[in-house]
């Protein structure tokens, strides 16, 4: 396999293992084992499936490669497992998440352009297969999904990178140092965000511009 493969299936394995984690401790709803696996494998695989369903060429990818499923069935189940050591072992997560980030948005926006798809659409495909599974996830949870609330940026690194990808890629660089560009851009912006502490404000509580009119 390829550096790009081994990210993506360790991408997909530590999002089903943070999602089944974040599930199985989830003290309001008490999910049991299928709760707790399904959870995992929609917020691992979610994102992918939509984008393959949107473009509208043939199953997902996610069921024609079966080791895609096998990864998130591992990752679920570590999760599973290891629900309560959840908190030792997400900085090593966070890592993984950071590339995993860059590469997904990259992976949406290439399968779109490749499918025949102009600018605007494969930079919202990238960000969707990014981002889409958690959404899923929270809606299926009964929560409101968490990309579109205040918090650490994930929806606008995603665009970003899939945005230094696709631009690059109209200014006819190879399509290799366009990848390798983009997926660095998701994972330097992501860790930024945490290194920084850096969050999203509620769109209500952003103070008013005060005209000249107002003295």
């Amino acid at each position: 396999m390829s550096l790009f493969s081994i990210i993506d299936f360790l991408a997909i394995f530590a999002g089903a293992l943070g999602g089944a984690a974040e599930t199985a401790r989830d003290e309001r709803e008490r999910y049991d084992i299928v709760g707790v696996v399904g959870l995992g494998l929609v917020a691992a695989l979610g994102g992918g499936v939509t984008r393959d369903l949107l473009l509208g060429r043939g199953a997902p990818l996610a069921f024609t490669d079966v080791r895609y499923l096998l990864f998130a069935l591992a990752g679920a189940f570590c999760g599973l497992l290891l629900h309560h050591e959840f908190n030792r072992i997400a900085r090593a997560l966070l890592f993984i998440d950071a590339a995993a980030l860059g590469l997904f948005a990259v992976a949406g926006s290439t399968r779109a352009v490749d499918a025949g798809l102009t600018t605007v659409p494969a930079l919202l495909l990238g960000a969707i297969t990014a981002a889409g599974g958690g959404a899923i996830r929270d809606v299926i949870a009964g929560r409101r999904p968490s990309i579109f609330l205040p918090g650490q940026p994930y929806v606008l690194v995603a665009l970003f990178a899939s945005a230094v990808f696709l631009g690059l890629r109209a200014g006819g660089f190879s399509a290799q140092w366009c990848t390798i560009a983009g997926c660095l851009t998701g994972f330097i912006f992501r860790m930024l965000a945490v290194k920084l502490n850096y969050s999203t404000r509620a769109v209500s509580r952003i103070p008013k511009a005060t005209s000249a009119s107002d003295g």
